[in-house]
């Protein structure tokens, strides 16, 4: 009489099975593609040199300065927003948390037609300063401070109390030794998810094509759509997405090695 399979046997079993799944899956891939249309209508070389140097010169440098607008405003802004979450006055704390709920509730791009049409409607002859390159850093800022405020919140409670208490019993004030104690082990220890809010804003840039840009202010998505309609091909969207995943990929793996060190810390 067999004994029954141990759970470390069904487990292999499991394993096994799922590999053979996934082996069959590529292989019916690679048998019924049809390889050489899709190389023609996305990996043509001829085409892809065509956009060197301008998706690195102008798409990607904009993309980045873009991206970097939005999260230095949103870092500032999601700072002091989490402090009022925070603060014994109420209404500090109300209005924190309805702008919180509010620009996370909301689609980015509803933020961005906001800032782009209603903004210009709202305040006549008023103008965001920096042109296209404010209205972006608004839109991202808006939308990244409501996630970083919540992160930065969280990173101030996980300080120990202890710390305060320490720094009062030095003579500090409550302001001083929350900005020369709290604050600074804070961002030490939300630095992995607010790197991980870089990668999403990098992203989310892509949504400026909403806010009708110059040529010389496309970023990657704009560029290589604009590119694909003029050649009738998909090989310019192809290419913008690798530009794309040449940042993403390793801002990836460096939040995965904060994440690490910070697990191995504690």
């Amino acid at each position: 009489m067999t004994s029954a399979p141990t759970r470390r046997q069904r487990r292999r079993v499991f394993r096994a099975v799922q590999y053979a799944v996934l082996a069959a899956a590529v292989a019916l891939v690679g048998l019924y593609a049809d390889w050489g249309r899709l190389a023609d209508q996305f990996a043509r070389p001829d085409l892809a040199r065509e956009l060197f140097p301008g998706i690195i010169t102008t798409a990607l440098r904009n993309t980045v300065v873009y991206t970097l607008s939005g999260f230095l405003l949103g870092l500032v802004l999601g700072l002091v927003i989490a402090l009022m979450r925070l603060s014994p006055v109420a209404p500090y704390r109300w209005a924190a948390t309805v702008y919180i709920e509010f620009f996370r509730g909301l689609p980015a791009l509803l933020i961005f037609i906001f800032v782009g049409v209603a903004v210009p409607l709202a305040f006549p002859g008023t103008e965001i300063p920096g042109g296209t390159y404010g209205k972006v850093a608004l839109g991202l800022g808006l939308v990244a401070a409501a996630y970083m405020a919540e992160t930065i919140r969280a990173g101030i409670q996980a300080v120990p109390r202890g710390q305060m208490e320490a720094a009062r019993s030095l003579g500090f004030s409550h302001t001083r030794a929350m900005v020369s104690v709290v604050i600074p082990q804070a961002f030490r220890i939300v630095i992995p998810p607010l790197t991980n809010e870089l990668v999403l804003l990098f992203k989310d840039s892509s949504l400026v094509l909403f806010l009708g840009v110059t040529l010389e202010e496309r970023e990657l998505t704009k560029f290589g759509r604009d590119l694909a309609s003029q050649s009738a091909n998909s090989t310019p969207i192809l290419v913008a997405g690798l530009c794309y995943l040449l940042v993403t990929v390793p801002l990836s793996l460096v939040v995965r090695r904060l994440e690490a060190r910070a697990d191995n810390a504690e």
